[in-house]
């Protein structure tokens, strides 16, 4: 085992630049877009959905990206590896990663797909619709992941939606390898229920070989894990197969279990639920921020819970950048 950590977290996603834009439910379905889903997308139906999209705001992003902004905005100390090219759009993701204090060194890729990008559309019961196409994300490979960055970090963070480049798996396999040789956690966020659905054998196989040691989960997407419409039983099997686990469950709040003990903690209610893009990588950054500082699980869900309904009351995933003083005057810090 190494010495302490220099960094709280780390967090491991897919590098994109996100652009955000609001419609109508008729678009959704002029466009056969999947509502409240993340839908991977090719080159060519990235650019007419381009075309086909109002004004919009554009902003680095990624799930992963998302969660090591606000955990910095906490006043965390992050550290970010994900896949750029060396284009326009990758120059922008490596200023606005690192101008949030994220130690960020993976190398671009000079040669072959663009820099990703995701188009969200926001309807007016704030409901996000993504339509992803994953450009460079696909080629970050083992090669990425330095020894010296993961066994600087407390915890390991990973985005579920890492599983879909072929790549990424053997990329993040070597980094909880290294983790847990340096004594250190390893946190995989199940990202979607549809990611779920494509890799639930693998992820529980993650979560079984503790290979993952804590997971990060909404609660459609533990019960598609589960295969189960049963919210407790599918969070008993959960609670077998990982050593933490916590679940959001919207206005209700989110759950925490460890060794058998249930923590159930109220939601921050928002004042205007506005947009939920992000609410989930808020959750987790609050959450992450909290553990590695010394809170209790019940006040690391409740910062988790606060970040969450802070996000939902702004248009966009990132976080104010006096996060850290909302939740002071909350309580919450």
């Amino acid at each position: 085992m190494s010495n302490g950590p220099t960094h709280h977290v780390l967090c491991i996603g897919n590098a994109m630049v996100d652009m955000l834009a609001r419609c109508d439910d008729a678009f959704l379905d002029e466009h056969q877009i999947v509502k409240g889903a993340m839908n991977l997308v090719d080159a060519e139906r990235s650019a007419q959905l381009y075309d086909a999209m109002g004004p919009s705001e554009t902003m680095s992003g990624g799930s992963a990206g998302n969660t090591a902004a606000a955990i910095a905005a906490l006043g965390g100390s992050v550290a970010y590896i994900g896949k750029v090219a060396d284009d326009q759009l990758g120059t922008i993701f490596e200023h606005d990663i690192r101008a949030l204090g994220a130690k960020f060194e993976t190398e671009p890729l000079q040669q072959g797909s663009p820099t990703a990008r995701c188009m969200i559309f926001v309807t007016p019961d704030g409901e996000r619709s993504m339509n992803t196409y994953l450009g460079a994300c696909t080629e970050l490979t083992e090669a990425d992941i330095r020894e010296s960055t993961v066994g600087d970090c407390d915890i390991t963070y990973f985005e579920g939606y890492l599983w879909d480049p072929p790549q990424a798996k053997a990329a993040i396999r070597k980094a909880a390898k290294i983790a847990h040789a340096h004594g250190r956690k390893v946190a995989i966020s199940l990202s979607d229920p549809f990611c779920v659905d494509r890799y639930r054998e693998e992820f529980l196989e993650l979560l079984r070989s503790r290979t993952v040691d804590i997971v990060f989960a909404n609660e459609t997407e533990l019960l598609s894990l589960y295969e189960s419409d049963n919210f407790d039983s599918a969070l008993d099997q959960l609670s077998k197969d990982c050593m933490l686990a916590t679940v959001t469950r919207g206005p209700i709040g989110s759950v925490v279990i460890q060794d058998g003990k249930r923590y159930d903690v109220p939601a921050f209610k928002a004042a205007v639920r506005r947009d939920t893009t992000g609410a989930g990588d808020l959750y987790a950054a609050g959450f992450l921020h909290g553990l590695t500082n010394g809170r209790t699980l019940e006040e690391s869900a409740s910062l988790g819970n606060f970040c969450a309904g802070v996000i939902i009351e702004q248009m966009g995933p990132r976080p104010p950048v006096n996060l850290a003083e909302l939740a002071q005057k909350a309580g919450k810090l």
